[in-house]
């Protein structure tokens, strides 16, 4: 090795090493003990003018999102967050079932690598370390180097939390000078990883050796059919589509609409803030996204850039009012490049002719190009519609009627509250479960004999019997 890589690598090393003994250091907090701790670091991060600073900071650093959406993002989800998890038990027994003789202990997972994208160095970081504390573990943050700045601001108010309640501060720790070297040791250091950005970083974490919980593509597609309510339709689709200009990998990148309310549906996109591009506009934005055919993500130039910019970039004129941009679509894949996830306020629309199965095939075709495993989501009063489009997609989130953003946690759905939204297998990840602070505990079971079970071979085989005889 160089003498650069060595100085890397014990680096990462001193890390290390003061995470775990910051954690040691809290091993033995009673749950009363963890819930002060984490009410405190989620406090030091809410406090509007410590979230106002972070806003700042990341707008100014990154060139992502806005100002006012990341004040209300940071505040929202870090308190969504400190809801959830302060009724989840983590500490010592967390689970009896008398019947089967078990008991289940909750335990530490050691030290969290935590995986920064550029698009959420403000948010993000906090979210990651209220669930890793939560668990009585230590958390190093490997941020962009793009927005290392508001990163470690995050991590120092944190750090400042955990002295106020007499915690260690090494508990939160930021890697100083980031590089792709520094995080890789990181992964093969830690005891688990959480990834959260683009294909490349999950599949990092994956290969190092270490357990890890990634993510996947999002590209959310839109089913609105025959019997939504239209305004609350277009309503919710506009709001995930400007808030934070698109940052988010929820926020609608198509919407497919049955034939008989597509230009209505459309007629109040436009009313909500949305500028239907031409055949001509279409192409100018094509190409300024995708300057490069072979290449299938969006440029850097659009990405999470509010839409009058990018229409400026493109050459295209738009309203005043204009926060996101309408290209109408008909295929997927390759080809069709508005097909994929877009990370900007454009949405690509879609119109499906007779039922429901027509629909479930479109949102099939959208995300087998690109978020598989993500996200979908309809707006119906057809229960049945909804439980098919459930059924036959390979989604882990179907939302009901919501702003799709809400697939992250909301006040008025059940979803745990998370910025690490898991694909299952569809999307190369382990769970298709929003992580949450489960997800950062060992559980030790407890098994005690209980009356023996009998298997009844009648009662087991008598279908088979019947149908392929014995």
């Amino acid at each position: 090795m160089t003498s650069t890589t060595e100085h890397d690598a014990d680096q990462i090393a001193g890390y290390i090493d003061r995470a775990r003994k910051a954690q040691q250091r809290i091993e033995g907090y009673s749950q009363a003990q963890v819930d002060d701790l984490v009410k405190a670091v989620c406090w030091a991060v809410v406090r509007t003018d410590h979230a106002e600073q972070l806003a700042k900071q990341a707008v100014d650093e990154g060139g992502f999102g806005n100002y006012n959406d990341k004040v209300t993002k940071i505040r929202n989800r870090c308190m969504g967050t400190l809801a959830d998890i302060l009724t989840v038990k983590t500490v010592g027994v967390v689970e009896e079932i008398p019947e089967k003789g078990l008991v289940k202990i909750a335990k530490p997972v050691g030290v969290v690598a935590a995986l920064i994208p550029t698009t959420g160095p403000d948010a993000t970081p906090p979210l990651k370390t209220l669930l890793a504390l939560k668990g009585r573990n230590a958390i190093i943050v490997a941020a962009h180097p793009r927005t290392q700045k508001t990163t470690e601001l995050s991590v120092q108010l944190m750090r400042t939390a955990c002295m106020q309640v007499g915690a260690p501060a090494d508990l939160v720790q930021v890697i100083e000078k980031p590089s792709l070297a520094k995080t890789q040791r990181l992964m093969q250091l830690a005891d688990l990883i959480v990834a959260t950005g683009g294909a490349a970083m999950v599949k990092a974490a994956y290969s190092s050796g270490t357990p890890a919980y990634g993510v996947g593509v999002g590209n959310s597609v839109h089913v609105v059919d025959e019997t939504a309510d239209l305004d609350d339709a277009a309503a919710m689709i506009a709001a995930a589509k400007r808030h934070d200009h698109a940052t988010s990998c929820l926020a609608d990148n198509a919407v497919v609409a049955q034939e008989s309310i597509y230009q209505t549906l459309l007629s109040k996109l436009r009313q909500a803030g949305g500028h239907l591009c031409t055949d001509e506009e279409k192409s100018k934005l094509q190409a300024l996204m995708w300057p490069d055919p072979s290449v299938h993500i969006p440029s850097a130039l659009v990405i999470a850039k509010s839409a009058r910019h990018i229409a400026g970039l493109a050459g295209i004129q738009v309203p005043d009012d204009c926060t996101f941009l309408i290209v109408e679509e008909s295929g997927a894949g390759p080809d069709f490049p508005f097909s994929g996830e877009k990370l900007s306020p454009v949405l690509a629309l879609y119109r499906y002719r007779d039922g429901i199965d027509n629909a479930i095939a479109e949102v099939n075709a959208i995300t087998s190009y690109q978020g598989q495993g993500h996200t979908c989501g309809i707006h119906t009063a057809n229960e049945a519609h909804v439980m098919e489009l459930a059924m036959r997609t390979k989604t882990a989130r179907v939302m009901v009627n919501q702003n799709l953003n809400e697939g992250a946690g909301s006040p008025r759905n059940g979803l745990p509250y998370t910025l690490s939204l898991s694909c299952g297998t569809w999307g190369g990840n382990i769970t298709t479960e929003n992580v949450n602070a489960r997800h950062m505990i060992n559980l030790t079971w407890v098994s005690r004999p209980i009356a023996p079970r009998t298997f009844d071979e009648q009662a087991l085989f008598q279908s088979h019997w019947q149908k392929y005889s014995r």
